[in-house]
């Protein structure tokens, strides 16, 4: 059965990517279009490629970097698995490979998107959206691919038990983690650079079109478009797709490992171990299979509005999440460990925490089409400020933006709680069943990203219509072209828009499973801690290695096994063992507890660790729960550690929006400089008579990005290591909590902002407020620029900075357990 499970898993993958090789093949055979517009789509295809490999090779020197770091932790410290370097450069591999898959299909679709457009609205849409489908498809079969064969080798090759399996899988996140940071950082760079550039000194100082041929920042800004929006996004949901998984399923093994709840499931421990670990790539695969399905249903009429393309697009999503929210019931039924008090009319409560995240996914969808398309108030209301100049819609978007957060926020809330209580029975405060809750999260998790095969395409769709628009303009097609090209723009967008809003949401969903599974990884690192030690004490006798932490050696059959304890800081606090007890002196490796302080006795084949004068049994580290280790560290708001840790958190999201957005104001800079300098040394550009040098500017935010995303990714790799390291597990989830909290807000309101800036620009354009040229449409330009940073640098990458920062903390937490100064004594 467990082979059969695993490899329906696996049959899903390979199925993702075959199609996704059937609609590239399909691109591939349909109309490129003329010469021009060929000519044009392949410098393009060049600055992308230049630029993703420039950035590729400069990620691999960090790679390398890590990789040797990860093996010193390894080998040397031996505070992780030795599998961990080898998962975290697979996990970078396989992201950036599904970024670069989405890129080369998007640079050879835009062409081909103009000369669908020229025979039909519906020709280009299918065109553009079966593209981006590639992009989708691609990371869901990638990244399900990975996981599945992680699995095999670790489980079936190397016999490690689930725990961990799951705890080595779950490190590999770390890997894509770090290479999303990297593509949408730089990617987002770039891609303002020169978009900024270009309307600034194109639109607003020449005066001339959108994508207009004499704009030397126009290639650019189309290369951007792919770099950015394309691989940039392809790289962040694979990253969260991946994660999502690999928490709900170290959490379920974590879950089930103890008796207690396995008995409750009438079942033992390793069976529902195993079912609890694949009912999420279950759902993952029926996914794949439902958002193949879903593609085939998108198509539309000519002449369609914004409205019915929207329509067109929510049909085959309505169709696929519909049809997952079936298959969550069916496959719930079939795996998941049916606990007492848990089920439902035979229905596992789990399936309902699976309605929970896809209905957050499609609420907060819904709510950032509401705030950023112009088929509703607040962006035609955002439009008309541009009336009275570029500074009122500036204030309007920011204000707009603020606004629409509130919507998403407490549909997160609600959807945590509802999808905690659901899989636990509503059981809030029972300790026994709290991790189930926490499955529950995770899981709610994958059922928001379980269709991302579909919603992953209508987000890469949008940079393709972009640059089919630039491709048309560019050629000189008829007028018509370019309205259907504007029209699917438009609609590329919402649906960009849309697609940050449920990566934002996916991201707090995956963040809060990672904090979860951070605090298993910490369990994990004490366990390793005493197998490490166990060569320096003597058997059956109790020693100190830290402030609270206590190992047993007791040998049977010639093998020696550790027994990991914790004294919970009330228990050391107490007047009638505080002095004696802190006159054990750790400071030097392991001391040794006298017996008239703690007591062994063995029971029913467990052993029992009880400190003296108290009646106090010793916390086992195998059962501990969640809340005992956050009691052990006293994870409340009452301990400095944890609120430092928590303002830590909370000022680097704003350190990190203002690191990258000043990078797009430098980079930026030297693009407006250089398309001036073009205009003003080559006068013939605007009659035609002179060609613009489009390599330069390329050139200009290629080396800008490659510069400036590094500051930003170190940001988000050391932070969470350093934090540890001075302020213990405490100061990190403190870190990670604030992290989430304030980088989730500031996320939906650059990217609603953003689009709604956008979008209004769009408004306006299509014969608004005086249309195209008018004092209107400038301010509106100024917001779009403004804006640009917000919504396609600053607001996507503070999604992968949320998990990034979870991921780092799941692998060090081995190091922080260890090596802290609280661990060390000092602090």
């Amino acid at each position: 059965m467990q082979v059969l499970i695993w490899f329906l898993v696996l049959l899903a993958a390979l199925a993702a990517l075959a199609q996704a090789y059937v609609f590239f093949m399909q691109m591939l055979r349909s109309d490129p279009g003329n010469e021009r517009m060929q000519e044009i789509a392949g410098f393009v295809r060049e600055g992308a490629n230049a630029y993703l490999t420039q950035q590729y090779r400069i990620v691999a020197y960090f790679f390398i970097v890590i990789f040797a770091l990860l093996s010193l932790l390894s080998y040397v410290f031996q505070a992780q698995s030795v599998w961990v370097p080898f998962a975290f450069v697979t996990g970078g591999f396989f992201s950036g490979l599904a970024g670069w898959i989405g890129m080369k299909t998007a640079t050879a679709a835009s062409s081909r998107t103009s000369a669908g457009a020229r025979i039909s609205l519906n020709q280009g849409l299918q065109v553009a959206f079966r593209s981006g489908a590639v992009m989708g498809l691609t990371v869901v079969g990638l990244g399900l691919l990975d996981i599945t064969i992680w699995f095999a080798v670790l489980r079936w090759v190397f016999q490690l038990n689930l725990v961990d399996v799951t705890v080595t899988m779950l490190c590999f996140g770390m890997g894509a983690s770090c290479q999303a940071l990297f593509a949408r950082v730089g990617g987002g760079i770039f891609t303002k650079a020169a978009d900024v550039g270009a309307d600034l000194v194109g639109k607003v100082e020449q005066g001339i079109p959108e994508d207009d041929p004499r704009n030397p920042a126009s290639i650019a800004d189309n290369v951007g478009d792919n770099v950015g929006d394309v691989a940039g996004m392809g790289a962040d949901l694979y990253e969260s797709y991946c994660g999502s998984l690999l928490a709900t399923a170290a959490l379920g093994v974590a879950a089930f490992s103890s008796p207690t709840l396995a008995a409750a499931a009438h079942l033992d421990v390793p069976t529902a171990q195993f079912y609890a670990l694949f009912l999420p790539l279950a759902l993952a695969a029926a996914g794949i299979v439902l958002s193949i399905a879903g593609v085939y249903m998108v198509r539309t009429e000519e002449g369609a509005t914004q409205k019915n393309l929207l329509a067109a697009l929510g049909r085959g999503i309505n169709f696929s999440t519909g049809m997952v929210a079936l298959a969550a019931i069916l496959l719930s039924m079939w795996l998941m460990p049916k606990v007492d008090g848990a089920v439902y009319w035979y229905v596992p409560g789990v399936a309902l925490s699976i309605f929970t995240g896809l209905a957050a996914g499609w609420l907060i969808g819904k709510w950032t089409e509401y705030s950023t398309s112009d088929e509703f108030e607040p962006t035609k209301k955002l439009a008309d400020q541009a009336l009275t100049g570029p500074a009122t819609i500036i204030i309007g978007g920011i204000a707009d933006g603020m606004m629409s957060v509130w919507a998403p926020v407490l549909v997160i809330a609600v959807a945590t709680l509802v999808a905690f209580g659901a899989a636990n029975g509503w059981r809030f405060s029972d300790p026994d069943y709290f991790s189930l809750g926490l499955y529950g999260v995770g899981i709610a998790a994958v059922g928001m990203l379980s269709t991302l095969g579909i919603t992953l395409a209508t987000d890469a769709y949008g940079p393709i219509a972009d640059n089919a628009g630039g491709n048309a303009e560019m050629s000189g097609l008829e007028a018509i072209v370019r309205e259907r090209t504007d029209a699917l723009d438009s609609l590329g967008n919402t649906t960009a828009a849309t697609g940050k809003g449920f990566a934002i949401g996916s991201a707090a969903l995956t963040a809060l499973a990672l904090l979860a599974a951070y605090v298993e990884e910490v369990r994990i690192g004490f366990e390793r801690w005493g197998d490490n030690l166990a060569h320096v004490i003597d058997s059956d006798q109790p020693y100190r290695v830290s402030s609270g932490f206590i190992i047993y050696k007791t040998v049977e059959d010639e093998q020696e096994h550790v027994h990991g304890f914790l004294s919970l800081p009330g228990d050391r606090r107490d007047k009638r063992v505080v002095e004696a007890w802190d006159k054990l002196d750790f400071s030097r490796g392991p001391v040794k507890i006298p017996v008239d302080m703690i007591q062994a006795e063995t029971t029913d084949g467990h052993l029992h660790l009880n400190m003296v004068g108290r009646d106090i049994e010793l916390l086992p580290i195998h059962t501990a729960t969640l809340i005992d280790f956050t009691n052990y560290y006293e994870a409340n708001l009452m301990n400095p550690k944890v609120l430092g840790g928590l303002f830590v958190g909370a000022m680097a999201t704003f350190v990190f929006c203002a690191l990258t957005m000043k990078a797009v104001g430098r980079a930026a800079k030297g693009m407006v400089e250089e398309v001036r300098r073009q205009f003003r040394e080559k006068p013939g550009i605007m009659d035609g008579s002179e060609l613009p040098d489009y390599a330069s500017p390329v050139e200009i935010s290629t080396k800008a990005a490659q510069w400036e995303m590094v500051l930003p990714s170190v940001l988000g790799l050391a932070t969470p290591i350093v934090i540890g390291f001075l302020l213990g597990v405490g100061g990190v989830l403190g870190l990670l909590v604030g992290t989430l909290t304030t980088g989730f807000c500031l996320a939906i309101f650059m990217a609603n902002s953003g689009g709604a800036w956008d979008n209004a620009k769009k408004y306006i354009e299509a014969g608004a407020h005086g249309g195209k040229g008018s004092d209107a449409h400038k301010a509106a330009v100024v917001g779009d620029t403004v804006g640009d940073p917000f919504k396609d640098t600053s607001g996507p990458s503070l999604n992968i900075l949320i998990k990034l920062m979870s991921m780092v903390s799941v692998v060090g937490a081995g190091f922080v357990v260890r090596y802290s100064l609280l661990a060390l004594g000092v602090f």
